[in-house]
């Protein structure tokens, strides 16, 4: 189990109810390794992910966003900056206390504090993306990929989308 932040010094984590989930209860939150990928960038930083968990899913990721990746990430370009200059740092914690919150994939919690057992700096986030192999895609406005990847029927995932630029309604 993984936690990613931009600040090296944390020593304990704390169960909190999140901000933007009041229901979800308090807890400790963590990503699993596969979905992993999704932390990898600046904690506010808007975008959209989509990937593909088999053989169908991959045929159909290739076709409906022309790419030969598993997993297509979007961000926008006003966020580039931001990105290219944060410093991640990967904090791992023992599995045992976590339990899968089903409501997301890959989203486990604790009801306990937890104490990570390792730190350590992540790559560059752009380095990360390439030596995993994901197709990176800058854009400069998200909601149109938020529609393609909730229309899409495949695995997905919409972080921070309230710090995206608006969305356009006059359909222009």
């Amino acid at each position: 189990m993984y936690h990613f932040s931009e600040d090296l010094h944390i020593e304990r984590f704390e169960p909190h109810v999140p901000p933007t989930n009041p229901g979800a209860g308090a807890h400790v939150w963590a990503i699993d390794a596969e979905h992993a990928p999704l932390y990898w960038f600046p904690r506010d930083c808007p975008r959209v992910t989509v990937w593909a968990a088999d053989a169908p899913q991959r045929a159909a990721l290739e076709a409906r966003f022309a790419t030969r990746a598993s997993r297509v990430h979007w961000m926008e370009r006003a966020w580039v900056p931001r990105f290219e200059s944060a410093q991640l740092y990967v904090y791992a914690f023992d599995a045992a206390p976590f339990v899968e919150w089903t409501s997301a994939e890959g989203q486990w919690v604790a009801d306990q504090p937890i104490e990570p057992v390792d730190v350590r700096p992540l790559d560059r986030c752009r380095s990360e993306h390439e030596r995993a192999g994901v197709d990176l895609r800058v854009v400069d406005h998200l909601w149109p990929f938020v529609d393609a990847v909730v229309d899409s029927g495949l695995p997905f995932s919409i972080v921070r989308i309230r710090n995206a630029q608006a969305r356009d309604l006059t359909g222009g």
